[in-house]
């Protein structure tokens, strides 16, 4: 692929910023030659702004710990030293979608994991296998935002990572009711138990935000592009409760769904193991070789034994089984700081650049 991409990350201090160095730390098409954070971490080497909060289990890489650390703030700046920026910065919504669009206006691409622009209406929220159509919009908002390279592109909620994928690879026999309960993990909040120890044989049924961007994001990523934006699809209706649970990494889902044609369980396993999408014809450097594992076993899949699937790229289903009310049921897995935020967030920017979106200034 030549010379690597110049990659900033906004907001490289926080958890998530953190999972996207280590992912990066030796990826073949794109090199992190800026790390900025806000002002208070702004003229620190990474080490010493970090400090003690290093959260990942494997260590800080020696590339980033003497880099030292940009202010956001400083969009020209920053801009002028990459090619594109991945977003994971801890701000107001108001705030990310105003510094987004600043770096897409001096020609820089942005590829956020944050939430803030995920229902503009011309900005694509991409689950690179299922929805790689909706990278059309980018012609749109460029025309929008008076660019000619620069754009927004947003990855969508860890949540819907664990049953929305097994939704599109069933779309064929329309699924039109769901029913959804999400076992989140407590680095979702970007916190591990040495910072959150009360979480520690514990149970949370609330998580601010989450039952509305699971219940509606999985339509959005399932619509279609026209007129130059993204209409999210009318069906399948979802309703759905989070509730946060003493494991580090990985969401859990038991989802229910009602099916208008009529699929055999074995049509069902057999539409997730051979559904693939754009990343793996392309072979993309993030993509998993299997999007979707299905597990026989009855108690499968497990956090401890298969989150790491695929290197946390992969999605885990297992226990289909017919229900008494709805027409079948199911149990889902993903790992929600690699596939679910960093990870998918890398993996549609390898989508982006293959497909010509993110180029060398």
């Amino acid at each position: 692929m030549g010379e690597r991409l110049r990659t900033g990350i906004l907001g490289g201090t926080g958890m998530v910023g953190q999972r996207f160095i280590s992912l990066l730390a030796d990826h073949p098409w794109f090199e992190i030659t800026v790390i900025a954070a806000s002002p208070r971490s702004a003229g620190k080497t990474y080490e010493e702004a970090v400090g003690d909060r290093w959260k990942m289990d494997t260590p800080m890489p020696e590339s980033v710990k003497n880099m030292v650390v940009m202010n956001v703030n400083e969009v020209e700046q920053v801009a002028s030293l990459v090619d594109f920026v991945f977003s994971a910065v801890d701000m107001s919504k108001d705030e990310i979608k105003k510094i987004e669009e600043a770096y897409a206006k001096t020609e820089t691409p942005v590829v956020s994991n944050n939430s803030a622009h995920r229902w503009t209406e011309d900005v694509p929220m991409l689950i690179p296998e299922v929805n790689p159509a909706h990278m059309e919009v980018i012609q749109f908002q460029r025309e929008r935002l008076g660019t000619k390279r620069g754009f927004i592109a947003v990855k969508p909620n860890c949540s819907i990572q664990s049953y929305a994928p097994a939704l599109a690879a069933w779309k064929e026999f329309e699924p039109y009711e769901v029913v959804a309960t999400t076992y989140q993990a407590i680095s979702g909040a970007g916190k591990t138990f040495e910072d959150w120890p009360e979480m520690k044989g514990n149970v949370i049924p609330y998580i601010a935000g989450e039952e509305e961007k699971s219940e509606k994001e999985p339509l959005r990523v399932l619509g279609s592009v026209e007129d130059g934006v993204i209409r999210p699809a009318q069906e399948p209706q979802i309703t759905c409760q989070c509730v946060r649970v003493p494991v580090l990494n990985g969401h859990t889902a038991a989802a229910f769904v009602k099916f208008r044609k009529k699929p055999t369980k074995e049509q069902l396993i057999e539409r997730l193991r051979q559904y693939k999408g754009l990343p793996q014809e392309l072979e993309l450097p993030s993509a998993p070789k299997q999007f979707i594992q299905y597990m026989e076993e009855d108690n499968r899949p497990q956090v401890s034994l298969d989150v790491d699937f695929e290197r946390g790229m992969g999605i885990s289903i297992g226990r289909l089984r017919e229900d008494s009310v709805y027409d079948w049921k199911f149990i889902g897995l993903s790992h929600n700081t690699v596939r679910g935020a960093a990870g998918g967030a890398v993996l549609c920017a390898e989508m982006l650049k293959a497909k010509g979106y993110i180029t060398a200034k």
